[in-house]
């Protein structure tokens, strides 16, 4: 490969673009290595923790919206099939709940190769916003699930079921 396509396959750091999205959206956050960086927002359901992690060896950026909720390990099956139910529903990303921690998530991993040095804030802002709004949308489900003693088949698939309007 030329010197010259190797440049063209380089991709800057997306972390320092997503500072400048955060700092516009006033968030204060904490970019805790060269190729990690959280924020904590508010949403209006629920609080969220969201991660994002730079692997410049495949020129990808993970990204996590963490739930502030728990479910405890006899509550997993329940969630396992919650989840399944839900991530058969949606065209990007997944939630997932690691068995270590029962902290709900949904995650997304981006492909930058061939972006060259272009910005990405809107391509960082859509994801964002895209996940924060299917975190808002499913929080009755992982809620049920963190703090129902009962979180029963008929409540779970209430708490499945699209919504109309707001409250």
């Amino acid at each position: 490969m030329s010197m010259h396509a190797e440049t063209m396959d380089e991709v800057l750091n997306p972390l320092d673009q997503v500072e400048e999205v955060l700092a516009a959206h006033d968030w204060v956050f904490d970019r805790m290595t060269n190729d990690e960086l959280m924020v904590e927002v508010a949403g209006k359901s629920g609080s969220y923790r969201l991660f994002f992690i730079w692997q410049a060896d495949m020129n990808a950026m993970q990204f996590c919206c963490q739930y502030e909720l728990y479910i405890p390990k006899d509550k997993h099956q329940s969630a396992g099939i919650a989840l399944m139910t839900i991530n058969e529903n949606l065209w990007m990303g997944h939630f997932d709940l690691p068995r270590d921690s029962g902290v709900p998530s949904f995650r997304h991993t981006c492909l930058f190769r061939g972006f060259g040095n272009v910005s990405f804030a809107e391509h960082i802002e859509d994801m964002m916003d895209i996940s924060l709004a299917q975190c808002e949308r499913y929080y009755p489900v992982f809620h049920l699930l963190a703090a129902a003693n009962d979180a029963n088949d008929a409540s779970l698939s209430l708490a499945l079921m699209e919504t109309a309007g707001e409250s």
